[in-house]
């Protein structure tokens, strides 16, 4: 058995970004189902939104709740905005490196459903840059503990109080970690379908969990596809990021004639992008990169010219086939303006979590910003909290709650996230049943 004032189960930017702001005298515990670099915060290719100036304040809220077919919640998403240039000036300060022009100013990108510039990037691997930045922040502080390898299998819980977690560790032991808040930051679903630009490690633990529990979720079936990612044979899909149509990239059919505004909500074009393909009779349509200059190609998108040719297609001479595959979870467990759940001492952030911000369908470039803005807002709100309200159990108390969980319970792991996996799947077919009916 563990101790610790904090555990957090993930490592991807909000995991990450969660713990820098937590206050330094806390022990903080980050457990992480794989690498500590294998989260899809890594994989973020496009960018990372920020407010511009307050007369972009407008059509920014107006952007991003039309993309969500307006089922956002009004003050999360203002929340977001109103945060963004703070978070900025913590990553600018944890040395993440966005695009400046010669003069020293940020530079700004525009994608799908954006009606202005005002998305941050670094090449085509922003998430990287972000999350590679906070991981080496981690690492430097003498709080934060991170262990790899290590399946968060249950929370440990009595009278809707969350006391930590059980986990299999990468020798398979089970082990309890008893906690006086726990954060869950385990990422989307992705690992659930069999096309997806997720790691497939990411099967909606968390969710499964909370199933378990009778902690509250919300919206777990809106599901977002990404409109074009390669069409080739890998076990990932491979995102073709969205920037790359935001700086002109062009979509064809079969007989290369282009048949869609290429920057409609990602919703919206992948139905058109999937109704081409049915017309056509194919499994992938057409994009054409070459309608951005060679050299902005090529210093805007290095990892994308060289993915694809590695992939055996040169981006500067000739169109990609590209396809609609699983991209983003808008739904999850339900949590308030702070990223608390409904259990007491338990909190969710990131794409496990479901503050309203995205509605039914995510505006580009929105997600590394939202995850980042509420892991702080978590951060804050566990560093307030009265001290007697989160202290850890006396050893009686202690005793009373580690008495109730049984690890021998876990000792089919295999069998366990099979059955996770089961419980989420048939969850979210049984929400769209039921708003189906209704």
């Amino acid at each position: 058995m563990k101790k610790t004032d904090v555990v957090i189960v993930g490592s991807g930017c909000s995991g990450l970004y969660c713990a820098l702001q937590l206050p330094k005298e806390k022990q903080i515990l980050i457990v992480t189902k794989s690498q500590a670099e294998n989260s899809d915060s890594f994989l973020a290719q496009g960018g990372m939104c920020m407010l511009r100036d307050e007369e972009d304040y407008k059509s920014y809220f107006e952007d991003t709740m039309h993309a969500g077919h307006y089922e956002n919640d009004k003050k999360s998403v203002e929340i977001m905005i109103r945060s963004s240039q703070d978070v900025v000036k913590d990553l600018l300060d944890y040395g993440v490196r966005f695009q400046k022009d010669d003069a020293g100013n940020l530079m700004f990108t525009r994608e799908g459903a954006h009606s202005q510039k005002r998305i941050l990037f670094h090449e085509d691997v922003t998430g990287k840059e972000i999350t590679s930045n906070l991981l080496a922040r981690v690492r430097e502080l003498p709080n934060v503990t991170v262990i790899e390898n290590t399946t968060m299998l249950d929370i440990i819980s009595r009278d809707n109080i969350c006391s930590g977690i059980v986990v299999e560790k990468e020798n398979h032991e089970l082990e309890e970690i008893i906690a006086e808040v726990t954060v869950m930051a385990t990422g989307g679903i992705g690992g659930l379908y069999q096309h997806s630009t997720n790691f497939h490690h990411l099967t909606g633990d968390a969710l499964a969990i909370a199933l378990r529990h009778k902690v509250e979720l919300e919206n777990i079936n809106y599901i977002q596809i990404h409109p074009t990612t390669l069409y080739a044979d890998e076990s990932r899909s491979f995102l073709i990021s969205e920037s790359v149509r935001g700086e002109g990239a062009k979509l064809y059919d079969k007989q290369m004639n282009r048949f869609v505004d290429e920057l409609l909500p990602r919703d919206v074009l992948t139905d058109a992008i999937l109704k081409q393909m049915e017309k056509d009779g194919t499994d992938f349509v057409w994009e054409d990169l070459r309608t951005i200059p060679e050299d902005e190609l090529k210093a805007h998108f290095p990892n994308i010219v060289q993915h694809c040719l590695e992939m055996g297609f040169d981006v500067t001479k000739e169109c990609i086939p590209v396809v609609p595959a699983q991209h983003y979870f808008m739904g999850g467990v339900k949590v308030d303006y702070n990223s608390k759940t409904s259990m007491e001492q338990l909190y969710a952030v990131g794409e496990t979590a479901c503050n309203g911000v995205h509605g039914k369908n995510r505006l580009a470039s929105n997600s590394l910003l939202e995850s980042l803005v509420f892991a702080k807002r978590a951060a804050k709100s566990i560093a307030a909290e009265k001290p007697a309200a989160v202290q850890l159990p006396t050893a009686k108390a202690l005793a009373e709650v580690c008495a109730t969980v049984n690890l021998q319970d876990y000792k089919d792991v295999e069998m366990l996230e099979k059955s996770y996996r089961k419980q989420v799947m048939e969850e979210i077919e049984r929400v769209n049943r039921e708003k189906e009916i209704g």
